[in-house]
């Protein structure tokens, strides 16, 4: 059994490296998420993956999450905002962030976590 890959943040570089996972590696993206829903779900479609309106689905969904997103700001609202977020029930699971961001907003994610 394979892990389960989720990605949040699927526009150029994200949705790519989704389909390299799945498509060229066979890599087992089960869960999609972006803000643009109708992308997200386009690839989900693509990938006969599952997109999802809610961030803590995708961890629920997943082994692993991949983050590709734009700013600070937007990998706070993914981890430390409300009770929607990548770390709702995320004991054991593995986060991976595959954006350039600031080493601060590393630390704030990994002290809440």
């Amino acid at each position: 059994m394979s892990a389960k890959i989720g990605f949040v943040g699927v526009g150029r570089m994200g949705a790519n490296m989704a389909r390299h996972l799945k498509l060229d590696c066979n890599y087992n993206v089960s869960a999609i998420y972006d803000i643009d829903r109708v992308m997200a779900a386009s690839l989900a479609e693509e990938l006969g993956s599952q997109s999802f309106d809610s961030l803590a689905a995708v961890t629920a969904h997943s082994d692993i999450v991949l983050t590709v997103v734009t700013d600070d700001a937007a990998m706070r609202s993914i981890f430390l905002e409300g009770e929607n977020d990548l770390l709702v029930a995320a004991a054991g699971k593995t986060f991976i962030n595959c954006a350039t961001l600031s080493p601060a907003i590393h630390r704030e994610v990994a002290n809440a976590a």
